[in-house]
């Protein structure tokens, strides 16, 4: 479909932009900007390579107003606008491979972790195919393992929470400290030297 001018004039509108104000290289860019989004589609994947390019090319725009007109939300666009180029790659596969949020809901949770316990050496391999079988959801792995991660389930915090605590040794109590008050205990002193019980009286002399 060719772009026409009411056709920009509309897609600017619905994205709260006033296309009088627009500089003549904002305006080229937007009509750039409309012909790829009409060549290539509105879907996700799309939406997102072409905001990452607006969000990163110093166009003057704001943040909304480019999520507005790709469709996202403010909050997505802002996540987004933090990304490099190959972690926008790499967050477009784990969603083509069932990275998106919500399909691992939190009463799975119970389940699979029976089914680690009663399986100790499966693999995550193993876990994706009893959650396949068990709700028919297809997810990656990055996916099981923040889920897993979320709930307690991961391999750290099993091994943590199953792990044998030291035997504790008995406290020993602290010295009480004397209180200044209190008189100290009564101690018999040792006679005087060369002291005796007989009387020291000097005996006749012959």
């Amino acid at each position: 479909m060719l772009t026409t001018d009411s056709t920009f004039v509309s897609w600017l509108a619905q994205a709260q932009i006033a296309e009088p104000r627009l500089t003549a290289q904002q305006r080229g860019l937007l009509q750039a900007a409309l012909a790829f989004r009409q060549r290539c589609g509105d879907d996700y994947y799309s939406s997102r390579l072409l905001s990452h390019f607006l969000l990163h090319c110093d166009s003057g725009l704001k943040v909304a107003q480019i999520a507005r007109l790709v469709g996202f939300s403010r909050p997505t666009a802002s996540h987004q606008q933090g990304l490099s180029s190959k972690e926008a790659i790499q967050a477009a596969h784990h969603r083509l491979a069932g990275r998106p949020h919500g399909k691992l809901l939190p009463r799975y949770a119970g389940p699979i972790a029976e089914f680690m316990l009663t399986h100790a050496d499966a693999t995550r391999y193993d876990v994706l195919a009893f959650i396949q079988r068990t709700w028919g959801v297809h997810v990656s792995t990055v996916a099981l393992h923040h889920f897993c991660k979320k709930f307690g389930l991961d391999r750290a915090t099993r091994a943590a929470a199953t792990a044998p605590t030291p035997a504790q040794e008995p406290a020993v109590a602290p010295a009480r400290p004397r209180d200044a008050a209190s008189p100290l205990p009564a101690v018999p002193l040792p006679p005087p030297p060369f002291s005796s019980a007989r009387p020291s009286t000097r005996a006749r002399s012959c």
